[in-house]
């Protein structure tokens, strides 16, 4: 080894900075800083980590600052956050180097684990959103679906809000399929013209505020998609979105926009939905999003979540117990 050289030695600070945010994926940044101390001092210097996860997923720009939390006998201990040396920097590192190994999960296209609220429903509980949750449009010779109010404004949206299976995933699919009323004559299908979808979270717990009735301001939508034309055709349409999104906080918001279909009885346009599903990624157990104050989310780590496969235990009265790392996300 006498007489090598380091390529990031002989470069320079920003060509080999160039070269190296040319990778694509935060994991290949870990492995890099696995080659050399030089190479890991470089990466943890400079941000890499974190520059490159900012480039893939935007909705975590707004990281503000990173504290290291331990857990004591009584209570819990924060430690400052050093801005003035390089414990932030290491911790920064840390934080999204083990949030690159908890995105490690498969593809599922049942990213959904509960329908919260519809702005409108025609005849609820027959036609709740709770039916959406079922891919068929009959369950148990029942048909199984969505409805919303009649109007006669042809312009007049509808919204759906679900949660999703975690606090913390990446979606990059949703699926949606219109109902297709064949017990009425002509068979009408009651899609919209186009749909739009929002990920965000509740601006307090979901579990602290009545969740039945739908108010667009108790949440904070974090990333918008653009309008997509929907057919009028009875099949689950599939949407794929520009790029991957980091869905952080658990909701999903299913706007639909315009109405093409009325009922011949009453001559109102109504728009009806069978099921959405959402293809994406879950964030393994070791991170969670709390909401403690208004306006405000924690992306809270836990260590011992991930070196084990099951979720994280806590670690009552043991003092030696691993650091959590919390990231306070400001919407």
């Amino acid at each position: 080894m006498k007489g090598t050289s380091d390529f990031v030695e002989l470069l320079g600070p920003d060509l080999s900075m160039k070269i190296m945010m040319c990778l694509e994926d935060p994991s290949d940044l870990v492995r890099v800083s696995a080659v050399s101390i030089m190479w890991r001092q470089f990466v943890i210097a400079n941000g890499l980590c974190r520059q490159l996860w900012h480039r893939m997923f935007p909705e975590v720009s707004n990281i503000d600052n990173i504290f290291e939390v331990k857990n004591m006998t009584e209570g819990v201990e924060f430690e400052p956050d050093d801005s003035t040396g390089g414990a932030h920097l290491e911790r920064d590192h840390r934080v999204f180097a083990f949030l690159t190994r908890g995105l490690t999960s498969y593809m599922r296209n049942d990213c959904i684990s509960d329908a919260i609220c519809a702005s409108s429903t025609d005849h609820y509980p027959r036609e709740s959103i709770k039916n959406t949750l079922e891919p068929s449009d009959v369950v148990d010779d029942r048909p199984s679906y969505w409805s919303s109010k009649g109007s006669i404004d042809v312009a007049f949206p509808e919204t759906l809000i679900y949660r999703l299976a975690a606090r913390l995933c990446v979606i990059s699919e949703i699926h949606v399929k219109p109902f297709q009323a064949y017990f009425q004559l002509g068979f009408p299908i009651y899609s919209s013209k186009a749909v739009r979808f929002l990920v965000g979270h509740p601006k307090v717990p979901l579990d602290v505020q009545d969740v039945e009735e739908f108010s667009d301001d108790k949440y904070v939508w974090t990333y918008t998609s653009p309008e997509f034309p929907m057919a009028q055709e009875n099949f689950l349409q599939k949407f794929k979105l520009p790029k991957p999104v980091l869905c952080i906080g658990e909701i999903l918001k299913v706007e639909l926009l315009g109405r093409v279909q009325t009922q011949e009885t009453d001559e109102l346009y109504y728009i009806c939905i069978t099921h959405v599903e959402v293809v994406g990624r879950l964030v393994l157990p070791a991170f969670d999003i709390k909401i403690p104050e208004l306006g405000k989310c924690l992306l809270e780590y836990h260590p011992e979540a991930a070196h084990s496969s099951s979720p994280a235990k806590s670690s009552q009265g043991d003092s030696s117990s691993p650091s959590q790392v919390l990231a306070s996300i400001w919407s």
